[in-house]
């Protein structure tokens, strides 16, 4: 995994994290995919796709961060 991804990662976590926008569950879905994603290192943009499954509100959050 290149140090920009894993980067990225550690943004998305911590911006999770501190939305106010996504219920404890959502959050809990989110950490949960982004620690399976790491390890099977999957492809970025399913990562993304799959976030995004989650809550419509993760997308927003991504785009705020410019990731997407």
């Amino acid at each position: 995994m290149s140090k920009t991804n894993l980067k990225h990662l550690e943004t998305i976590k911590e911006n999770i994290d501190k939305t106010d926008a996504l219920s404890k569950e959502e959050k809990s879905d989110s950490f949960k995919r982004i620690e399976e994603w790491y390890v099977e290192d999957k492809a970025w943009d399913s990562l993304m796709a799959e976030l995004s499954e989650i809550s419509p509100k993760i997308k927003t959050i991504l785009a705020d961060l410019g990731i997407v």
